[in-house]
């Protein structure tokens, strides 16, 4: 009798460990606040454009639409809205995550470390970092006339550093992310580890005194700022966005 009551206490102890585990899988918001747990927060719930504003205004401009789940940059919006999409907070050290996909022959970027001041600094690439969002094209089909530029491809450190070359074929989403921790900088994308360098020594402002940006007084001079989806004035889709602070 002690047998038989012992093996039924074990299989009840089985089942309502597999029913549980079942449940917890049937039910994406434990899995929503699994990630909550673990310090990652969502930075576009799929649906608004909440948490962003076009840059120097108080909302989002009208050419960036939420389509399937996902930001699109919507280049034929007449009367558009036009700027680059910035996140209403700044971010210091952090783990940044999402995917993106660009038009034919498109051109974009995602920037961080921006000072928001449109007085001083009009545009966010004057103080922000850039990670280059671009169509390469192919040895057999012209893409973005900056793919044919060393440090302008897809995944770089925009004019600074060339990264590994992984960005998947034209229409397809990329996954990529920018780790930003006490100026250590490292980008990944598809899931290959692309590139590293240090911020704000000295070798990096060697590389600042002979770029683009060398006449750019506020360039990567802020280790806090938001974080934006440029509008180069091409079509492009990012989704699935989210950070953690480090």
């Amino acid at each position: 009798m002690y047998k038989f009551v012992s093996i039924l206490a074990a299989a009840f102890i089985f089942l309502s460990f597999n029913s549980f585990k079942s449940n917890k899988m049937n039910h994406p918001e434990r899995a929503i606040s699994k990630q909550k747990d673990d310090g990652w927060k969502t930075l576009f719930d799929g649906k608004t454009t909440n948490g962003w504003h076009t840059y120097g205004k108080k909302t989002a401009g009208n050419e960036w639409k939420v389509e399937d789940g996902a930001l699109h940059l919507d280049a034929s919006t007449p009367n558009a809205e036009r700027g680059d999409l910035v996140t209403n907070d700044e971010y210091k050290n952090f783990d940044l995550k999402l995917e993106w996909k660009i038009s034919e022959k498109g051109n974009s970027g995602i920037i961080f470390y921006i000072h928001e001041d449109p007085a001083k600094y009009p545009e966010t690439y004057e103080t922000g970092i850039e990670m280059q969002v671009l169509d390469n094209g192919t040895p057999t089909r012209l893409g973005q006339p900056d793919g044919k530029l060393y440090t302008h491809r897809a995944g770089d450190l925009y004019d600074l550093l060339a990264s590994k070359e992984v960005a998947k074929p034209l229409g397809q989403w990329n996954q990529v992310e920018i780790k930003s921790k006490d100026g250590k900088l490292d980008f990944y994308m598809n899931g290959q580890h692309t590139l590293s360098t240090n911020l704000w020594d000295e070798h990096w402002k060697q590389m600042v005194a002979i770029s683009k940006f060398k006449d750019m007084p506020g360039f990567s001079m802020f280790k806090e700022g938001k974080i934006s989806l440029q509008d180069h004035g091409d079509d492009v889709w990012f989704r699935n966005i989210k950070i953690k602070k480090l």
